[in-house]
């Protein structure tokens, strides 16, 4: 394989995320930064918040590269917390906060978090956890908790409250970690993915050249911020260019989310294909489409199928839908369509510093137009997975990323994503990919939601199995789903067998866990 070196002379103007908050604070002053229901913090506000809860931390006994982690949902304090802990030089361990009680624990226990920092609300989930792991010290906890508080269990709302704070300097450089972010755990046990400074800079240094941001737009952050892509394009984005953040602790209900973005005239709207394709189908108020402030929406973490694109067009004929492609280990926007222009069902362009290559399983690059697995250069590669030297051998090779993904790239330079490479179906030597099955299935107006899978076949090696979603009230039969695919789909890769379920199984960014459709399917689950 080539080895094409990218330029490593970027010049980064912050070493941390520290940095950024002092400088917002010395020239935005008293201008908002962040808005969470009838509160509004400013810039100045929220480097004293961060000031007082790092010397908190500090007076509990954390050091430059202790992990603290953090379980909380969207909220003023994950982002005090996330910059505090960032201050001191040690490392945010933030929790996906829909994962049961022995998920979280082997978290806590495989990141070596010291202390956790969590809500009210997981009060009864954690009950007892600071006996089940050693290396857990304290929980701080926010919130009304005064019955659980001892010399373990210490308040959230204290830590904002402390003065002399100036001897604490910010610790971290560009290529410390700045952060370990535990991947979805699709394919087994999750994988906590180090990003360094210099990795989440990278990113957002990429992003601002592309998009013409200033701090006078105003981001929304519905989607968890312990996901990546909430992380790097819905926090700390805007905070690099002092752009005010608006913090809505839920997706649900999904009405509030428009009555905030016009209520705080949201102009950068980031979502998940889910939340567009509820946004196309919405019955929005007239009021709505006439004095909304939105420029620009931005769709990650799946892809967008084509029907969504075509409505979210017909609905928003101002407001340009771009999509982008990025995963974790690559902090995690890897490519992105332009605004001045955009292909549709392609993810874009790659971000101007990274190098992108499609190659074959000899890791020999493909001709032009041709699908193989996609691989990525760039300061935004992670620095590795944490305390998993094999696993990190294994996905970053010289450098370059193997992402998992299959896709390709036209004579424009432009990049489309077939599929995963672990969903990749091999029929009779035959390749079905599921997603170009996923988008025909999708178009049938009683579809809400699906996905194919590949079942172990004695005859054919494997074959393509759907699960299906339907809207509400609908009803649809096997029959009617395969007459309508019969002139869609070559024969081969029309489903040999459709389900129907009531809910899909999804991570928390709406993403089909398929993984656990193969199991239960190969464990005969599904067999009447």
């Amino acid at each position: 394989m080539e080895n094409k070196i990218v330029s490593t002379s970027v010049k980064y103007p912050f070493q941390n995320f520290y940095e950024v908050i002092e400088k917002n604070a010395k020239h935005l002053k008293n201008k908002p930064i962040i808005f969470e229901d009838d509160i509004k913090i400013s810039h100045k506000q929220l480097k004293e918040y961060v000031d007082s809860f790092a010397k908190y931390l500090e007076l509990l006994g954390i050091e430059k590269d202790d992990k603290v982690a953090i379980l909380m949902t969207n909220s003023k304090e994950f982002i005090i917390s996330f910059l505090a802990i960032g201050k001191l030089g040690a490392v945010p361990v933030p929790i996906n906060t829909f994962l049961k009680r022995n998920e979280i624990e082997y978290i806590l226990e495989n990141s070596d978090s010291k202390i956790l920092i969590t809500q009210e609300k997981f009060k009864d989930e954690l009950n007892g956890i600071l006996h089940s792991i050693t290396n857990l010290k304290k929980i701080i906890w926010s919130g009304d908790v005064g019955s659980i508080l001892d010399v373990y269990n210490l308040s959230f709302e204290e830590g904002l409250t402390l003065k002399d704070f100036e001897h604490i300097k910010p610790k971290a450089t560009l290529e410390d970690t700045a952060v370990i972010i535990y991947t979805s755990g699709t394919t087994g046990k999750p994988k906590g993915v180090m990003l360094s400074y210099k990795n989440i800079f990278s990113n957002i240094v990429n992003i601002a050249k592309l998009v013409p941001l200033s701090h006078k737009d105003r981001f929304i952050v519905y989607l968890p911020m312990f996901h990546t892509f909430t992380l790097t394009a819905t926090v700390l984005l805007p905070l690099y260019i002092g752009a005010p953040i608006v913090v809505i602790k839920s997706i649900f209900p999904f009405s509030n989310i428009l009555k905030q973005v016009l209520l705080k005239r949201v102009t950068i709207f980031m979502g998940v294909p889910e939340v567009y394709n509820a946004l196309s189908k919405a019955k929005l108020p007239w009021y709505f489409m006439w004095f909304n402030k939105l420029r620009a929406f931005v769709s990650g973490g799946a892809p967008l199928p084509e029907a969504t694109l075509k409505k979210m067009r017909e609905k928003f004929p101002k407001v340009p839908l771009l999509e982008g492609y990025g995963l974790s280990e690559a902090s995690p926007v890897v490519s992105f369509n332009r605004l001045e222009k955009q292909k549709p069902l392609s993810v874009g362009l790659p971000l101007p510093d990274y190098d992108v290559k499609i190659v074959n399983d000899e890791l020999i690059e493909v001709p032009t137009g041709e699908i193989g697995e996609i691989i990525v250069k760039g300061d935004n590669i992670m620095k590795g997975y944490y305390k998993n030297p094999e696993a990190t051998e294994q996905t970053i090779i010289n450098g370059w990323l193997l992402t998992g993904d299959l896709g390709y790239i036209d004579e424009e330079g432009f990049l489309y994503i077939v599929d995963r490479k672990k969903d990749l179906i091999i029929s009779k030597g035959i390749n079905i990919y599921p997603r170009e099955i996923e988008e025909e299935i999708a178009k049938h107006p009683a579809v809400e939601a699906v996905a194919v899978v590949g079942k172990k076949d004695e005859i054919h090696g494997e074959i393509p199995v759907a699960f299906i979603q339907l809207k509400e009230d609908e009803e649809l039969t096997v029959p009617e789903l395969k007459s309508f695919l019969k002139d869609k789909l070559a024969n081969y890769k029309i489903p040999k067998h459709f389900y129907f379920l009531e809910e899909l199984p999804k991570n928390a960014t709406g993403k089909v866990l398929k993984r656990v459709l193969r199991e239960k399917l190969n464990k005969g689950e599904f067999d009447s």
